[in-house]
């Protein structure tokens, strides 16, 4: 009974700090308890909770916490624009032109200043400066 109590006082705590680590006691403490109504001792069944306790820490916590923080960050605004491929409309050098981007019509300049890229050319976006789209 004291294990099932356990497990809700645990699970309860989990759930309100977001702390993943009371969701693994409380398992834990749900094992002790399963030990216990199969005729366990205390020991046998502080055993079963401290296993159980410390494998789902050692193995689960660390892909609970990766799904916590997320997966990798997904690109969006200005970043995502970043490394695209862009169809330059006016001619670009390092004092300027027009690319159309995304669907978009940007003003560009080149990263090399030797550089100079003649309509009908692509390019890769090095970077977004301002609203202005770095080419190389």
């Amino acid at each position: 009974m004291w294990w099932l109590i356990a497990l809700g006082g645990l699970g309860i705590i989990g759930v309100v700090t977001s702390v993943v680590e009371f969701g693994m006691f409380a398992v834990g403490a749900l094992a002790a308890s399963i030990a216990a109504a199969l005729g366990l001792g205390l020991i046998g069944q502080c055993i079963v909770f401290s296993v159980v306790s410390a494998a789902f820490l050692i193995f689960v916590r660390p892909i609970a916490i990766r799904q916590l923080q997320g997966g990798p960050r997904t690109r969006t605004g200005v970043e995502a624009l970043t490394g695209k491929t862009a169809l330059v409309l006016e001619r670009v050098d390092e004092n300027g032109g027009r690319i159309k981007l995304n669907g978009e019509v940007w003003s560009a300049r080149s990263m090399d200043a030797t550089r100079v890229f003649e309509p009908g050319d692509k390019v890769d976006v090095a970077e977004i400066d301002g609203a202005t789209a770095v080419v190389i």
